[in-house]
């Protein structure tokens, strides 16, 4: 056995999600199977498992696989210690290595699901994806010749991806197209950045999306993207960790220092008394941390390593942060690995933030089901419960004890069974028009994807037209879509936004087709509002340094 000592992985919630689902239920049986058992003995337990396996093979009516089988039953073992310990099978494992690298084996395109089934919205330029021609809309309904009508998103995915150098049939419903059309793509390498999209919000305010975890990759990453942005004149920063589910400790411990001077805290690590890691303490080592005024973006699937970068940058008073509590994630894992390929990731030590806080959210008596849908969490205020707050360096009040709260909270607009409606509908409509399907909405066809467009902010306006042939599309899919006429009208900027953000990302790919999703985000348009107070806290903490 031997212990991946990059240091640390701090596991994001992501990675681990097929596990997590199945890991509940083992941990509930494993429980009742140990109860009846020489629990005091680790050989009468080796026993009884062997015995109920024995049983399982002789008398289960369903298939038996014995891997999986094994697989669960340590994945109910690890339950019992934390809901962040697990174990990863070959191929979960070597997926999590091509992660930390920056890379994934596939075919190179975005896929969502949406509407029941699973869709492209856009090939990765230069991939095998865009050279087979997949396309936007297309709706992937076999893989190998096998349907994915009763297939879930998770598994569409998985069976896209594969062994490098082997093709796969992928077909695709096209709009437009009566038969479906099968392409067999050969498998590739393909690029994963962490930084999704960066770009300039007006003349000076830059926008950094860090919302796909932390890999190996990250800080040169986000080096690039503050330098194409100060080039374009970027003075103050928007920096989006919303969803990132956690990386590489590294990776968050450069992004971090990126902005804090030489000597601050970023982090403390203790592991267990008397262990190994006792205790470690992370500094900063950059004598020249970047200095403009910065907004952080967090909502409830920040966890982890992003939550490690918000909690250093808000103790120091070096960002003004936005949105939702975080996760609450401060349980570090270490990666062993193991035999036959399979990897495990084991909690050793717990993080705090530079003031002392843990931010680890309580998972006891509860299930892991609601622990990661956040179904029994509680926000902590400032109360007997949680003790005295700490103070950050210019004397704020923050608290520990689920996840990191934001200066600013702003609520994204909750969703609703009419907004799923509508969100769907202009999906499907937009899937048509880009597809040339509307008489005299021919300009808003899309032959071919402009991956090197630079974003102005008007093309594609959608005008009263298309919201005509937009209603009397919904009008005649009454069945898959049940959308009134007059919440149509109720909602109808919502509709225009929604339908340019399809068509945008039709035309450009998803990178622009997200710019413009921020541009209508009101989460980022807070941050562009409360940027001055940033501004005014981050030159209050240069000032309180420079006297010490």
């Amino acid at each position: 056995m031997t212990v991946v000592d990059r240091t640390f992985l701090v596991v994001g919630v992501a990675a681990l999600s097929a596990a997590i689902a199945f890991g509940g239920l083992w941990d509930r049986q494993s429980r009742a199977a140990f109860a009846t058992g020489d629990a005091s003995s680790d050989s009468g337990v080796q026993e009884a498992y062997a015995d109920a396996l024995e049983v399982v093979k002789a008398n289960y009516a369903g298939a038996t696989e014995i891997e999986t089988v094994n697989k669960y039953a340590i994945l109910g073992m690890l339950r019992v210690l934390d809901p962040h310990s697990s174990f990863l099978d070959s191929r979960e494992f070597s997926e999590l290595r091509n992660e930390q690298q920056s890379q994934l084996i596939g075919i190179g395109v975005t896929i969502n699901p949406r509407n029941g089934r699973v869709y492209i919205l856009s090939a990765v330029p230069g991939t095998p994806a865009e050279k087979a021609g997949l396309r936007y809309g297309d709706a992937i309904v076999g893989v190998d010749g096998k349907s994915t009508e009763d297939l879930s998103y998770g598994q569409v995915v998985a069976a896209v991806r594969g062994e490098r150098g082997k093709s796969v049939a992928i077909t695709v419903d096209r709009v437009g197209v009566p038969e479906p059309v099968t392409l067999t793509i050969v498998r590739e390498s393909v690029p994963l950045p962490t930084i999704r999209n960066h770009f300039m919000i007006g003349s000076t305010v830059g926008y950094v999306g860090l919302t796909a975890g932390f890999s190996s990759t990250t800080d040169s990453e986000l080096g690039q993207a503050i330098s194409d942005l100060q080039a374009e004149g970027m003075q103050q920063l928007i920096l989006d960790l919303r969803r990132n589910p956690g990386g590489l400790l590294d990776e968050a411990i450069k992004v971090a220092q990126r902005f804090l001077p030489a000597g601050e805290r970023i982090l403390i690590v203790r592991g267990r008394e008397g262990g190994s890691r006792e205790e470690r303490i992370y500094t900063s080592k950059n004598d020249s941390p970047e200095s403009m005024p910065l907004v952080v973006l967090i909502d409830d699937g920040t966890a982890s390593a992003s939550e490690v970068v918000t909690g250093a940058l808000q103790d120091h008073d070096r960002a003004l942060v936005v949105g939702q509590t975080s996760f609450g994630k401060g349980l570090v894992q270490t990666v062993f690995d193991l035999n036959f390929e399979t990897g495990l990731t084991l909690t050793t030590a717990k993080y705090y933030t530079p003031t002392g806080r843990s931010i680890q959210r309580d998972y006891a008596n509860t299930s892991l089901y609601d622990y990661f849908l956040h179904r029994t969490m509680t926000i902590p205020d400032a109360d007997a419960t949680i003790g005295e707050p700490l103070l950050t360096d210019l004397g704020r009040q923050v608290y520990g004890g689920g996840g990191i709260r934001p200066d600013i909270k702003v609520d994204e607009p909750a969703g609703t069974t009419l907004r799923g409606r509508l969100f769907g509908s202009t999906f499907e409509f937009a899937r048509h028009l880009v597809a040339g399907q509307f008489s005299g909405l021919r300009q808003y066809r899309i032959d071919a994807v402009d991956f090197n467009h630079t974003f102005r902010g008007d093309e594609y306006k959608i005008t009263d037209d298309v919201i005509a042939a937009y209603r009397q599309f919904i009008a005649g899919r009454q069945k898959d879509f049940p959308v009134t006429d007059a919440q149509i009208t109720a909602n109808l900027e919502y509709v225009r936004n929604r339908i340019r953000e399809e068509v945008i990302t039709a035309a450009y790919g998803t990178d622009v087709g997200g710019q413009l999703s921020i541009l209508n985000d009101v989460v980022a348009q807070r941050a562009l509002e409360v940027m001055s107070q940033a501004s005014e806290m981050a030159e209050n903490a240069r000032a309180l340094r420079d006297r010490q």
